[in-house]
């Protein structure tokens, strides 16, 4: 049995290598091994997972069975829209999925953000089990970006939302 609780320093390498594992299952067919190992030492280092979990406005949790970190999420307020927070990441291992976790651990990160009138989120068009959770939680598609998550990534994605409260 898994449980959600915040995520702390000492889960980071775990998360991290949960990342680069999840990321190689979900995206290698789509992006290809290179790439998706260009965007993983660059979003899912120690590091640039320890600057989200110091980020004031954001909830980080981990999916936690006592022996395993089966899962990760992060969400915070959005610095564009005032009223808004944003979905970056919602992962499970793979050996995982199909268990509630991704279903818990989305439960617990849309309750942390009590001034937010909705939630957005950017999700790879392809990936069609990642489209369906979401849809199955109340996202919509309302746009589309050609560069997903920072800068200038390359990477198209959906950008969905939810209203919260």
């Amino acid at each position: 049995m898994f449980f959600v609780r915040t995520a702390s320093e000492r889960d980071l390498a775990k998360v991290s290598a949960l990342l680069v594992e999840t990321w190689h299952a979900t995206y290698d067919g789509i992006y290809g091994v290179e790439k998706v190992a260009e965007l993983t030492a660059k979003w899912h280092s120690v590091p640039a997972l320890k600057a989200r979990l110091a980020r004031k406005d954001a909830e980080f949790v981990v999916a936690d069975n006592g022996r395993d970190i089966g899962g990760m999420g992060y969400a915070a307020m959005s610095e564009t829209h005032k009223k808004g927070a944003v979905l970056h990441q919602l992962y499970v291992l793979p050996k995982f999925q199909k268990q509630g976790i991704g279903r818990d651990m989305f439960a617990e990160l849309e309750t942390c953000f009590p001034d937010a009138e909705f939630m957005q989120l950017e999700v790879e068009p392809q990936n069609r089990a990642a489209l369906a959770f979401y849809e199955a939680h109340g996202f919509v598609k309302i746009g589309e970006t050609a560069n997903c998550g920072d800068g200038q990534s390359g990477i198209a994605a959906l950008v969905m939302e939810k209203p919260l409260g």
